[in-house]
């Protein structure tokens, strides 16, 4: 049977999630299924960031390194995310970009299988994370090569002279999700060590890194977690790899002694060894708004309710577009999915600017992909039929089709 919008409603009333929508501040009127670009902002962090500003800056200045917990703050927020993660104590931390990170983490990698030259990727990855192992490699100079394996591909790439593989859990244009599991197995059964990105899956379905047994890990917080532009983004390293994978960027934050000032460089044996320089404390504080609302979510329930959105979203796009020029390129299958839709049109550039024009705002990667991501923690089902119904209207009136959503700025 058709969907209503009633059904929708009904959803809605019966979602144990629905209450955690009231900690985020959206504009009234607007659809937000950008979440998997950049996350809402809870209505705590306002609050939160004039705390550290006014009182914790203002007030007590330098003396808030220590009386607030400034240099702790980056492990106790990663042992906050370790929970969302399937990780123990001491095995997060945040740290710089995520850029940053995948250079860290393939050079810690790389530095415990010197006798292999093989790097597995993604061709179709998010093309930092290329940029930097390409950046990596030349400036080691010892001659390692990426292979680069598309889905379907990866398991046959990941052979006997592989030093590591480095994948992104979730894709970030498509949605497909890969078998963390499976492919780390793979990975260990030829020697190899994984660096898993975990951007597009951290705060949106459950990961269990240490049941999985992998390596390194990394990933965003201002996507699904709500941390923020620019938010810090997180590491994972394994306790086994701790105080033997050494990281190249030794700044003094990683240094043993820190406030010891000893000339020469010695690294800490644990997850600190893993930082760099001094970080961006608004920011981090900002970040542990955040996360403290998912340690009250059940994750089980956040990512049921990911699925039941997205599978509403496919099913009222083919009931209700079919004969445009539309394909659903996310998986449809369940174990094949992360929590965003992406539609592939060879108008999707206007089209998506005309959607956002009517108040649902997704994004657009070239060359012909719109994103729409599920939020389970502030997106309704209703949003769902009525990010649709706007759709529709936009199609049936050829609205996309004007020059000012034909103009291409430079964030997409």
């Amino acid at each position: 049977m058709s969907l209503t919008r009633d059904d929708l409603i009904a959803l809605d009333k019966a979602d144990p999630l629905a209450k955690f929508a009231d900690e985020f501040h959206l504009p009234d009127g607007m659809i937000y299924l950008d979440g998997n670009s950049l996350g809402a902002m809870p209505k705590a962090a306002k609050a939160r960031a004039l705390e550290v500003i006014e009182q914790e800056w203002g007030e007590d200045l330098i003396k808030s390194w220590n009386k607030a917990g400034w240099f702790e703050l980056v492990e106790k927020l990663g042992n906050k995310t370790a929970k969302l993660l399937g990780a123990n104590d001491g095995e997060v931390i945040y740290a710089d970009a995520t850029g940053l990170n995948v250079y860290k983490l393939v050079a810690a990698a790389l530095g415990l299988r010197k006798d292999k030259k093989k790097i597995v990727m993604e061709g179709s990855n998010f093309p930092t994370n290329n940029y930097m192992v390409q950046g990596l490699i030349k400036q080691l100079d010892r001659g390692h090569e990426i292979t680069f394996a598309e889905d379907g591909e990866i398991m046959d790439a990941i052979t006997d002279d592989v030093a590591v593989v480095c994948l992104t859990h979730v894709h970030y244009k498509t949605g497909h999700l890969h078998d963390m599991a499976a492919i780390t197995k793979k990975a260990h059964d030829v020697g190899a060590l994984v660096v898993w990105d975990l951007c597009h899956s951290a705060g949106a379905l459950p990961v269990d890194l240490n049941g999985c047994n992998v390596d390194f890990a990394l990933g965003c917080t201002y996507k699904y977690l709500n941390g923020g532009p620019g938010s810090q983004s997180f590491m994972f390293v394994a306790k086994r790899h701790q105080g033997v994978a050494m990281q190249p960027l030794t700044g003094w934050w990683g240094h043993d002694l820190p406030f010891g000032f000893e000339r020469d460089y010695r690294p800490r044996k644990d997850i600190r060894q893993f930082s760099t320089g001094t970080e961006p404390i608004v920011s981090l504080a900002m970040s542990e708004v955040g996360l403290d609302i998912f340690l009250r979510a059940d994750m089980n329930e956040i990512r049921k309710k990911s699925l039941k959105l997205c599978d509403l979203y496919i099913q009222l796009i083919e009931e209700r577009l079919d004969g445009y020029d539309f394909e659903i390129v996310t998986p449809r299958e369940h174990d094949k999915r992360g929590s965003q839709v992406s539609i592939s049109s060879k108008n999707g550039f206007p089209i998506m600017q005309a959607v956002i024009d009517a108040g649902v705002i997704g994004d657009f990667r070239a060359p012909d992909i719109m994103r729409f991501g599920f939020t389970p923690l502030y997106v309704s089902y209703v949003n769902v039929w009525d990010a649709v119904e706007r759709l529709v209207q936009i199609m049936e009136t050829n609205a996309w089709d004007k020059p000012e959503f034909k103009q291409v700025g430079t964030v997409t």
